[in-house]
């Protein structure tokens, strides 16, 4: 039986290493492999939970798709498309919104971080946007959700929104609850500026980030000026615990090149960071540069970029219009 994938992507613009090993790598391994089947969705209703310039969250989507492709997502095996042009999820998550409760909400403490200290001034979509992404989800009898550790939470949501459905309505498995794709090792990549915090685009230094689109020389003079402390490379992977950059670094390369963490610290024992930052700019470009000069071609490309989101609408909107007709016969529209 295939697996049914579910996952979104926010178009917030200059996509970096961190989204790449977060969540697109995986995208693509999931793409490539002939037992599952793929729903992509660049989730832009989500992004206008903070303001947004409108001209550039046009560009922005368009960029997420570029990406999407440059990194290897092959659109006629899975569907790519972006969210607010299939008019089923906004309906599905009002109905979804009359299922879950508030205490359920109260508990999301995605919410609280995002919204720091002036939570009153926050919107109320930042609020309730979990319960789109259960929309998003259910929508598509998603078997299956990547999901890095920020969003678990989100996604126990999901399965109780979905449980909820069913009990009130006494319909069986109808919203199936999705099974979490547990990101890999070292999914969670950090500032090059600061190994204790996210990698980030909100961030004021472009050295804190590698850019998608950065260029080869860029790349080296980023990871040269990564910040690292005093010590040489350790010899086991338990004395990475107190150095976060050191992890970092490490991690980044582990996960670029598929090597585990305790393979990739071995490799590199006793080295100095001058060395092993040659290296693993080497490995960044590697990989990097390609998708980098692929997603510069594919902006030139515009109507190209958007057939691929009318072809994928049209190939979403048939998969919840069927299921948002079944909605309204179980609640009585």
């Amino acid at each position: 039986m295939k697996k049914k994938i579910f996952s979104g992507v926010q178009p917030t613009g200059n996509l970096h290493l961190g989204n790449y090993l977060g969540a697109i790598k995986n995208f693509v391994e999931l793409n490539n492999d002939n037992k599952n089947e793929c729903v992509f969705c660049v989730v832009d209703l989500h992004a206008i939970t903070v303001t947004q310039d409108p001209k550039q969250l046009r560009n922005n989507i368009q960029e997420t798709v570029a990406t999407f492709l440059a990194s290897g997502i092959d659109p006629k095996k899975s569907i790519i498309f972006n969210q607010s042009k299939v008019s089923a999820h906004s309906e599905a998550a009002w109905i979804l919104s009359c299922v879950a409760r508030m205490g359920w909400l109260n508990r999301m403490t995605q919410f609280k971080e995002k919204a720091g200290k002036d939570k009153e001034k926050a919107s109320i979509g930042l609020y309730s946007y979990p319960i789109l992404m259960a929309a998003d989800i259910l929508l598509y009898d998603a078997t299956h959700v990547p999901v890095g550790d920020d969003q678990k939470q989100h996604l126990e949501l999901c399965r109780d929104i979905a449980q909820k459905f069913n009990n009130d309505f006494k319909v069986d498995n109808f919203f199936i609850s999705p099974e979490p794709l547990i990101q890999k090792e070292f999914s969670r990549i950090m500032s090059l500026k600061d190994g204790t915090k996210k990698m980030s685009k909100s961030e004021l230094s472009d050295l804190s980030r590698i850019n998608l689109t950065d260029e080869k020389d860029q790349i080296i003079n980023k990871i040269k000026k990564a910040k690292t402390d005093t010590l040489p490379l350790p010899s086991n992977v338990d004395e990475l615990n107190n150095r976060p950059e050191a992890k970092n670094l490490i991690g980044i390369y582990s996960s670029l090149t598929g090597l585990n963490l305790e393979t990739s610290v071995k490799k590199f024992s006793g080295q100095n960071f001058s060395e092993f930052k040659e290296n693993l700019s080497d490995v960044i470009v590697e990989k990097i540069v390609p998708i980098s000069s692929e997603i510069k071609k594919l902006l030139n490309e515009k109507t190209y970029l958007d057939e691929i989101l009318a072809e994928g609408c049209k190939k979403a909107e048939a998969i919840s219009s069927e299921k948002i007709k079944k909605v309204h016969e179980i609640i009585g529209f």
